[in-house]
């Protein structure tokens, strides 16, 4: 990730506080009848390449976090194969009934393809590792390598709120509060939440970034 000095950085961050604004000033408000979970700076648990220092592609400043990872990253420990990733994991936050809410806002600069940027992941050793992911592909949103979620995803903040209900074993997905993707999903055990890049198995560009900020969870029983 390049490095911006002086007045470029000025811009930048105007540009970025403007377009935060507007994700903010959105017309629906899906965390209502929700109770906020508090979380501690501890419960954000990063992953990131074992191979290089964790500074090298995670970044906390200024209250956004930066993930990068590059193509030929290797995975965040020694005992998986997975693919490369940089990502935060929400620990301490487990569930397994009620339903359960992520909000964040979210950027994904121009020329990210090919990675997942939030995930609900299922307990360790479950037949299935998730029961949803929204993939960034060439500048559109989706679940999975599929439906499409969110058009002209690039270079804008966005209000990402995502609803999982146990019980119905449905999942909602809405942007700057409003509804644009729901559908059934298969359940499992426990569950918790995933946000940053995790690289995936096609049209995967050079390097991968996301960009997060106001991560909040909420419940209700």
């Amino acid at each position: 990730m390049a490095s911006l000095t002086g007045p470029w950085l000025v811009l930048l961050v105007a540009m970025g506080c403007t377009l935060l604004a507007a994700a903010r000033s959105n017309r629906g408000n899906p965390t209502a009848g929700f109770e906020r979970v508090e979380l501690a700076a501890g419960d954000f648990q990063v992953q990131s390449p074992y191979n290089v220092p964790e500074s090298q592609r995670f970044q906390y400043r200024n209250g956004v976090r930066t993930f990068w990872v590059h193509r030929n990253d290797k995975p965040f420990n020694t005992a998986t194969h997975t693919n490369p990733r940089s990502e935060v994991k929400l620990r301490g936050h487990d569930y397994s009934s009620g339903v359960w809410q992520f909000e964040g806002y979210g950027y994904v600069p121009s020329g990210t393809s090919g990675a997942s940027v939030m995930q609900i992941h299922n307990q360790e050793g479950a037949a299935h590792s998730t029961v949803l992911m929204l993939h960034v592909y060439d500048g559109v949103l989706r679940f999975y390598s599929g439906t499409t979620v969110e058009p002209d995803i690039y270079n804008r903040w966005f209000r990402l709120n995502v609803v999982h209900d146990v019980q119905a074993s449905t999942v909602a997905v809405y942007i700057n509060g409003e509804h644009k993707f729901g559908t059934s999903v298969t359940p499992s055990e426990s569950y918790y939440f995933k946000f940053g890049v995790y690289m995936q198995h096609h049209d995967q560009s050079s390097c991968m970034e996301s960009r997060w900020t106001n991560v909040t969870l909420y419940t209700k029983h």
